[in-house]
């Protein structure tokens, strides 16, 4: 197994996946109607649609298909976009707002329905919970649970006070929140490994181990240059998300790594009072920890405090720490995989879709909602392709500004701005 440098750790569900088909790497030239840049979630979706709807397409990915964000998140779906309806509201109008909620509910059916229709086991399990870290924040989620059922049309979400927050938590921690019964989490590497199936079985061309050095749009069409061939195409999708390096400025500028961990534990055993319905659950600090119990009822937890640059040293101390202080039982528990890598976050939290050069879209900035959002980019692409832009344009239309700071600034900037929250996050 060959991982890219930036993703430390070998992921649980790598460890557990009973088979990761390799694709070969490109060796030569070729033509193709859409080049796609970049195997994770958004390419892969992108690659299987539009190979199934007849158009020629290329895809090619600097490492593994999900050796990104992909393969090594935390699984979850949650709902809507990354902000709450009512906030967005406040910026884009009720109108707008809940079209971008409906667009996310087209999303999560989407994902799921892709996975049956597919034959993928994703292993999906039913219920998520967004929880309170500090009392103050209650009357917001118990008005959130109003909201949605009276103006978004969404009755699943109910609002949990602290007796039964703890309950369902299996933890003292937290003042309050909302339990959603209409969305869940899955193993998202077995997801990518079945999308890429899906492309692969439409014939759609797969590389892998292939990276793009560079592309430059000229006389109506796309040339990606890698490092041993050179890919002509009609159009092309930026899809690398928080990998894109310098391959791309107008993306890069907008769309900011941040790095993410997440630990996992054995098998917590029927009777662990840790998560006893099975939720996945996601908290109100901005530097936000989420966490779940999966198919075979490990805990798996996500998050970190300290955005230093480069990788953390030992994320087993930091990821146990997080995790005593919501379990102090667990305080011994064992992590048998500690892993990261990094999701793309935007300034305002929502997703970064642009057409940056002519015939070139790039998509990624799902601000930690990616699961559901860019599979569902990639079929939006693809509708695009065939001539229908009308829900891509949903995304197209968000103002997304640029990281303040250029290339060499943002990174500091992003340190303090992180370290700040993190710390406002305590009190």
């Amino acid at each position: 197994m060959h991982h890219s440098p930036i993703s430390p750790g070998l992921s649980w569900y790598e460890a557990s996946l009973s088979e990761r088909p390799e694709y070969p790497a490109l060796d030569g030239d070729c033509r193709a109607d859409v080049v796609v840049i970049g195997g994770g979630f958004t390419g892969l979706s992108a690659a299987a649609h539009l190979a199934r709807a007849g158009v020629d397409v290329v895809l090619i990915e600097a490492h593994r298909f999900g050796d990104g964000a992909s393969g090594r998140n935390g699984g979850q779906l949650n709902t809507g976009q990354r902000a709450w309806p009512e906030d967005m509201e406040a910026d884009l109008g009720f109108a707008r707002a809940r079209a971008l909620f409906d667009l996310a509910e087209d999303a999560k059916a989407h994902l799921l329905g892709f996975a049956g229709e597919h034959g993928i086991d994703i292993e999906y399990m039913p219920g998520h919970m967004s929880v309170a870290h500090k009392a103050r924040y209650v009357k917001d989620y118990r008005a959130h649970a109003e909201i949605m059922a009276a103006r978004y049309g969404y009755p699943h979400i109910a609002f949990m006070d602290a007796k039964e927050t703890a309950e369902r938590v299996g933890s003292t921690r937290f003042f309050g929140g909302v339990r959603d019964t209409g969305t869940g989490h899955l193993n998202p590497l077995k997801l990518v490994v079945g999308t890429a199936r899906v492309a692969a079985a439409a014939g759609a061309k797969l590389f892998e181990s292939t990276k793009a050095t560079g592309i430059s749009p000229a006389n109506g069409k796309v040339t990606v240059t890698t490092p041993r061939g050179t890919v002509h195409a009609e159009k092309a999708l930026i899809a690398v998300n928080a990998y894109g390096g310098d391959l791309e400025p107008t993306s890069a500028a907008h769309v900011m790594p941040i790095g993410s961990f997440i630990g996992a534990t054995p098998p917590l055993g029927e009777d662990s009072p840790v998560l006893p319905g099975l939720e996945s659950v996601d908290d109100s600090r901005f530097v936000v920890r989420y966490f779940r119990r999966d198919r075979e009822r490990r805990l798996l937890f996500g998050g970190r405090e300290i955005y230093a640059p480069g990788d953390p040293q030992n994320i087993n101390i930091h990821i146990r720490r997080q995790i005593t202080e919501i379990y102090p039982a667990l305080k011994d528990v064992e992590i048998t995989h500690a892993w990261g890598g990094y999701v793309g976050i935007t300034l305002p939290r929502t997703p970064f879709v642009r057409e940056v050069m002519p015939n070139v879209i790039s998509a990624g900035g799902y601000s930690g909602h990616g699961v559901m959002l860019s599979n569902f980019v990639g079929r939006l692409y693809a509708e695009t392709v065939a001539g229908n832009r009308d829900r891509l344009k949903l995304f197209e239309e968000l103002k997304v500004p640029p990281f303040p700071g250029g290339r060499r600034f943002r990174a500091p900037l992003l340190f303090l701005a992180l370290n700040w929250y993190a710390l406002r996050d305590r009190f």
